[in-house]
């Protein structure tokens, strides 16, 4: 899955800026599910690339607990657990320009530690309510990236939020429920909506709308 060049690149990077063990939780199954078996594999590509990566793999429906333990519905899923279950999902095979946010995750889950300003770390921690943000992408959007660090990030500063990287294509179903028509599209708690790779203030802006309109319904 991941070119031998590439595999060179990415473990050197990994040498370098991997502190602390990461664990890769992969939820496949066998029959009747595209891009399982890509997933897969390309989850063991990566746990080959660093003594401090482990892998764990799943079946949705063998595994039912598991499933329920990291709130897996929908499968490929492919969650990054560091020193805590972060709530980092990707639902749908994270390539593309996509597997790039996969690296600098598993880097930021190793480090214990996001790339945000301090500014938004403070506003993050002093959410007091679960938070839900679904990220819906392709592999081939050069913006789709930032929006899902973006979230990947919040989540894994505050435990109440959980933050999906879900690849439209892959599941039509849930990309028409929320009228994806271009990506990358934003559904914070299913009542706040929005398209593009907002900076890190409007984004924690759409969060606060998501929360209030939340308190009136």
């Amino acid at each position: 899955m991941i070119q031998d060049k590439d595999k060179i690149q990415i473990k050197k990077i990994f040498a370098d800026k991997m502190k602390h063990p990461v664990t890769l939780v992969n939820f496949t199954q066998e029959f009747e599910c595209d891009y399982c078996r890509e997933t897969r594999e390309l989850a063991e590509d990566i746990s080959t690339l660093s003594d401090k990566i482990k892998l764990e793999t799943y079946d949705l429906v063998k595994d039912p607990e598991k499933a329920k333990q990291f709130r897996v519905d929908k499968i490929p899923a492919t969650i990054i657990v560091g020193d805590r279950d972060y709530h980092v999902r990707y639902f749908g095979i994270p390539a593309g320009y996509e597997f790039s946010s996969l690296i600098d995750d598993i880097i930021d889950a190793s480090q214990r530690k996001t790339r945000l300003s301090e500014e938004t770390k403070v506003r993050l921690k002093a959410i007091s309510k679960p938070v839900h943000i679904q990220v819906f992408v392709t592999p081939t959007c050069p913006y789709c990236p930032r929006a899902v660090r973006l979230a990947h990030q919040f989540a894994m500063e505050n435990p109440l939020i959980q933050a999906d990287m879900v690849e439209a294509t892959e599941f039509p179903q849930l990309s028409n429920r929320y009228n994806v028509m271009a990506v990358p599209k934003i559904v914070i708690n299913e009542n706040v909506s929005f398209e593009g790779a907002l900076p890190e203030p409007q984004y924690l802006e759409q969060i606060g709308l998501a929360l209030e309109e939340k308190n009136q319904t």
